[in-house]
């Protein structure tokens, strides 16, 4: 029997999760890896825009719009986390090349599982809006929100802040931004960033989009 399609995202998100804990966690027994350990919190911030996606489609199926609205900000509001773990392959540098093979598994399946994630949750987000304002307004808010997501991950990698300094720390966030864009600084521009890493995550997203509908029609 086929499982629908739900299910079986569902299937490959468990099985996505548990092969990256089972990655880490044999990092963490070897070496007591800090990187590891790095990992698995990078990894469930990864998953939380899949929950606030279905509670977005559950409030506008339910007719909710301002409820909607919230989460549909705190979707976009964590949705960098996903692909952000892409970047942590910096950190391969630090290993010895012994380790180096089991450090790069470990790494390249905690990223290719984080964006997996995030595209998921796009894709539900994407089909809603579709369903609800046309496939004009859906494809624009699946690819501003990638476009945002490589900002995000400016924050994130360069400056160090998170999606929790939204709430906790936001005129600090504002006034760091801002001198970014407008003071010299060490790091790469941000507009230079968040376009070379927003049509890369839009180009991974168009191929996966193109690759599922021809799929189906097989």
């Amino acid at each position: 029997m086929k499982l629908p399609i739900g299910m079986q995202r569902l299937a490959i998100v468990a099985i996505l999760l548990l092969w990256c804990t089972a990655l880490c966690s044999y990092r963490i027994y070897l070496a007591s890896d800090s990187l590891a350990i790095g990992l698995l919190w990078n990894l469930f911030l990864a998953a939380v825009p899949l929950v606030w996606s279905a509670a977005f489609q559950t409030t506008i199926e339910r007719k909710r719009p301002f409820l909607a609205g919230g989460f549909f900000f705190l979707w976009l509001l964590f949705l960098p986390n996903a692909p952000y773990i892409l970047t942590d392959l910096i950190h391969l540098a630090s290993y010895q090349r012994s380790h180096l093979w089991s450090a790069l598994t470990m790494v390249l399946s905690c990223a290719g599982a984080g964006l997996v994630l995030g595209y998921f949750s796009l894709i539900r987000i994407h089909n809603v809006v579709e369903q609800k304002f046309g496939e004009v307004t859906g494809w624009a808010v699946a690819l501003s929100s990638l476009m945002l997501c490589g900002f995000g991950i400016y924050l994130g990698r360069f400056l160090r802040w998170n999606s929790w300094d939204a709430f906790a720390n936001p005129i600090q966030l504002a006034k760091a931004v801002v001198k970014e864009f407008f003071n010299s600084s060490p790091h790469p521009h941000p507009i230079t960033v968040t376009l070379i890493v927003g049509v890369g995550l839009i180009i991974g997203y168009l191929a996966l989009r193109v690759t599922a509908a021809s799929l189906a029609r097989e």
